[in-house]
């Protein structure tokens, strides 16, 4: 039996995989999502046992594994709003956090609060209809928000008699269309949930299909936590001044590295101020370092007395950000109550908070065949649109798509606190919207 001890040592040397499930409403994810906790054995006794006791009362002879998610389905029909739920479990080769996003077309603000952080996303679709419009969204919002690999699971291929020429079809019309969309990495894989083909264990009911199970990839696919080679990013969080007897002149700069690599004597920038320094020293864990990089969280001292506070950025001085107080950017709309044109609110980029008024919403994206409505006006719940926000001071934001972590920013209600929208700055829909229009209209798009 594996001790804690040991168990703690086995967790540490193995990766951290986030990832995403979407589908269209009884596609079966709840089904898949019990079949991978079931099979990797990351199921307690207690809950197996609460499952096979309800399908019994069911007149059901085998477990239904998608009870091991019912209860969440339940929640919702009380009418308790549910976001995303996370779930952990792990194998000897990989520990896995799951944000498991509701399906329906008027949750896909929590499909993009799930994969906003996910490195990749798995898209069920029932292999007899197909790609259906939901599965578009679920691609275009995994798109929008760079999410470096997609699966596209088919799932029921036991009612379609295992059928190849089904599964390549799908995987034919999705793989074209997604990868339009600018998706970086498609991986294709016929299932069935409902059977555990493929899976976890290998079908044998497919022997034409070779490549992995949907276990096997979710261990084995490329995962990058190493933000060391990207622009290096320091947002303060808290200013460290003990004006003690033993130390009366310490002066240091506390928070997390949000990316990249920072070294003592290295010259630096403070945003938004512009006043430049050097790296006098960093403290980790108590402890003086000559390097630190991101995600450690650290205090850095400056060579100069400069004025730096909370939500101020350092940054090396030939690698600054550029600052600004006009930001565009395509948002998210997560909110009941509408954004509009002329509304006050408050920007949330790293540790800085901001006044700001939303100057125009030039286009919002329709979802349902991804073209483009120009001056909506105000954007609802599950809206994604171009919005042009004017801040009261300025901001260093990189974009987007270069950092997922400094190119992303909230909008927030100042009189309450309430999360209006996420925002991905310098990221456009164009191309999304592009690769679903006619030729013919292609002079009218113009972001």
């Amino acid at each position: 039996m594996t001790t804690p001890i040991q168990l703690a040592e086995q967790l540490s040397t193995t990766t951290l995989l986030r990832f995403a499930t979407a589908g269209s409403v009884d596609d079966g994810k709840s089904t898949l999502v019990g079949r991978l906790l079931h099979d990797s054995k990351s199921v307690l006794t207690d809950q197996l046992e609460a499952v096979e006791d309800a399908s019994r009362k069911r007149g059901q002879e085998a477990p239904d594994l998608a009870l091991l998610t019912d209860g969440l389905r339940a929640e919702r029909e009380q009418g308790i709003t549910i976001d995303v739920a996370y779930r952990y479990f792990a194998t000897p080769r990989r520990r896995f956090i799951l944000a498991d996003t509701p399906g329906h077309v008027q949750y896909t603000r929590n499909m993009v609060t799930g994969a906003s952080t996910a490195e990749l996303a798995v898209v069920l679709v029932d292999a007899r209809n197909g790609v259906v419009e939901q599965t578009r969204r679920h691609a275009a919002v995994a798109a929008l928000l760079r999410v470096p690999h997609v699966v596209l699971a088919v799932n029921k291929m036991d009612l379609v008699d295992y059928a190849e020429p089904v599964f390549a079809a799908i995987a034919k019309e999705f793989t074209a269309y997604a990868a339009s969309l600018g998706v970086p990495e498609i991986t294709t894989i016929p299932i069935s949930a409902l059977a555990g083909d493929n899976v976890v264990e290998p079908s044998s009911n497919m022997d034409w299909y070779g490549g992995p199970t949907v276990l096997e990839h979710l261990e084995t696919v490329p995962v990058s936590h190493d933000l060391t080679g990207c622009h290096a990013r320091f947002p303060v969080q808290y200013v460290i001044r003990p004006q003690t007897a033993e130390h009366p002149d310490y002066r240091g700069y506390a928070g997390q590295i949000a990316a990249g690599v920072f070294r003592v004597g290295e010259p630096v920038t403070v945003l938004p101020s512009g006043r430049t320094s050097t790296i006098a020293g960093i403290d980790l864990l108590g402890d003086s370092v000559d390097i630190a990089w991101a995600p450690q969280s650290v205090t850095v001292r400056l060579t100069d007395d400069v004025d730096v506070s909370r939500g101020d950025l350092i940054a090396p001085s030939d690698d600054a950000p550029a600052v600004t107080q006009d930001v565009e950017a395509t948002v998210c709309h997560v909110a009941d109550q509408p954004l509009t044109v002329g509304q006050r609110v408050l920007i949330k980029h790293t540790t800085r908070t901001v006044k700001a008024i939303v100057k125009d919403i030039p286009s919002r994206l329709t979802l349902d065949d991804l073209s483009q409505h120009p001056a909506p006006g105000q954007l609802v719940a599950n809206d994604i649109g171009r919005v042009v926000v004017r801040t009261a001071e300025p901001l260093a934001l990189d974009a987007y798509a270069d950092s997922r972590r400094t190119g992303s920013f909230l909008l927030v209600d100042p009189a309450d606190g309430t999360t209006l929208s996420a925002g991905m700055a310098g990221a456009s829909f164009a191309a999304v919207a592009r690769a679903a229009a006619p030729a013919d209209d292609e002079a009218e798009w113009d972001f």
